[in-house]
């Protein structure tokens, strides 16, 4: 159960409305933390904001984006972001079995710059003050410096968004799981 009320859009302020509605429609599917962050129309703004505006611009593949974040909802322990960005994925062509052990080093089923995203997610999530040298010699084999400061950004705007679910009980919107199942991907290890 929530720790705050889900807000609709009567109990959003009029001059926040507009904004509400396009993070509604842009992140459907997302609608149970959309109305619980809506209770802080600049958080939201902003938050959302940089989501949207970093993946719109992004030179880094949607895949190795989503491999990142949900390598750290895995570490977070974050159910709410591990499903919704699973099912993404899927979508994506990741297997259900590699999505599920993602964590695990030596991971079959994914490319080396996949392996390098993941064990790179993993690392700035678990101590970003303690990231090895010789994964930034690694990760400029295949990205630039500007790549790498987003994929830096993007894991830690992801811990941020774990952390923030998990504080306030956001609950994973209804049907959910079973759209994820519905794909292929057991719940167990979710």
């Amino acid at each position: 159960m929530p720790r705050v009320r889900k807000l609709s859009l009567r109990d959003i302020r009029k001059e926040d409305r507009n904004e509400y509605l396009k993070f509604k429609e842009i992140f459907s599917g997302f609608e149970n933390q959309i109305s619980i962050y809506s209770h802080s129309p600049i958080g939201m703004k902003y938050l959302y904001g940089m989501s949207y505006e970093i993946s719109k611009k992004s030179t880094i593949s949607k895949r190795l984006i989503e491999i990142a974040v949900v390598a750290a909802s895995f570490q977070n322990k974050c159910q709410y972001c591990i499903v919704h960005h699973t099912s993404i994925l899927v979508d994506l062509g990741l297997k259900p079995d590699v999505i599920s052990n993602i964590t695990k080093l030596g991971q079959k089923g994914l490319s080396e710059e996949e392996v390098l995203v993941r064990d790179y997610a993993l690392s700035v999530t678990d101590k970003a003050w303690k990231v090895d040298e010789s994964l930034f010699v690694k990760l400029k084999k295949f990205f630039s410096e500007a790549e790498i400061v987003e994929l830096t950004m993007r894991i830690a705007l992801t811990g941020l968004f774990n952390k923030v679910n998990q504080a306030l009980g956001i609950e994973m919107e209804e049907g959910l799981m079973a759209q994820l199942m519905s794909k292929g991907i057991s719940t167990e290890n979710l």
